[in-house]
């Protein structure tokens, strides 16, 4: 029996290559140990048989943006939990292979408050990340919004006024598009959401919020994700 090694620098001496490129084939889902792939550097190995994937590259890993439907009842720290390859949904159409550094090294950049459900980006793309900050205040989010209550006469046709002259913690809120898609539900597409504004809103036309859901921000749609499902941005999509 050899002493427990590093996986990193057993791949190294098996190869040979220096320690960071043996790093980066096994972050890159490249080796396997007995025939399970693993993708901590640091594991433990004794007599294993390792394996390198004869596609193996050095190529810098991709970054990726993951689209995620959070639940209703979960805050944003739980849902980062929701991104295993178990939840991957099964219409994912980027045919990018599923690594733990996807989902260890996703950012959250667009907060959902926990009674609330619908689309989350997580995103470890650093130009993905500064578009959704620097322009957060000109994508427009659509909502689908459950309510109760009666609403004030004339109230839709202030929450769509441009002049309506809003202010929510202290600041003047974009106009709204909101209009009714049932009885009892409104869609709202407005820009620079904050959170509790829509609460807000409806509550100053007599309205209470029961449930709320995003389906879009920017142009990316949530489409046919199942709550607790998952995918990756396709290359072609933009915010």
């Amino acid at each position: 029996m050899t002493e427990p090694q590093r996986l990193a620098k057993r791949l190294a001496e098996m190869l040979p290559c220096s320690r960071r490129e043996a790093e980066q084939y096994i972050e890159g889902g490249w080796v396997s140990v007995d025939g399970v792939v693993v993708e901590e550097p640091q594991f433990r190995v004794q007599d294993q048989a390792i394996v390198l994937d004869k596609d193996a590259s050095l190529l810098a890993l991709t970054p990726v943006t993951l689209l995620l439907h959070k639940p209703a009842g979960i805050d944003c720290e739980a849902a980062i939990g929701l991104l295993t390859p178990g939840n991957r949904s099964p219409d994912d159409r980027s045919g990018i292979r599923p690594l733990k550094k996807h989902f260890t090294g996703a950012e959250l950049v667009t907060p959902l408050a926990t009674p609330a459900s619908g689309l989350l980006v997580f995103s470890n793309d650093w130009r993905v990340v500064r578009k959704l900050r620097d322009d957060a205040a000109l994508l427009e989010h659509e909502v689908i919004v459950e309510v109760a209550g009666d609403i004030k006469a004339g109230g839709l046709e202030r929450l769509n006024r441009i002049d309506h002259g809003f202010t929510f913690n202290g600041r003047l809120l974009p106009p709204a598009k909101v209009s009714w898609q049932s009885e009892a539900r409104l869609r709202f597409a407005l820009k620079g959401e904050l959170p509790g504004q829509i609460a807000y809103l409806c509550e100053s036309v007599g309205l209470t919020v029961v449930a709320m859901k995003r389906l879009r921000i920017g142009r990316v749609p949530m489409s046919q994700l199942q709550p607790g499902q998952w995918r990756y941005l396709l290359p072609q999509e933009r915010f």
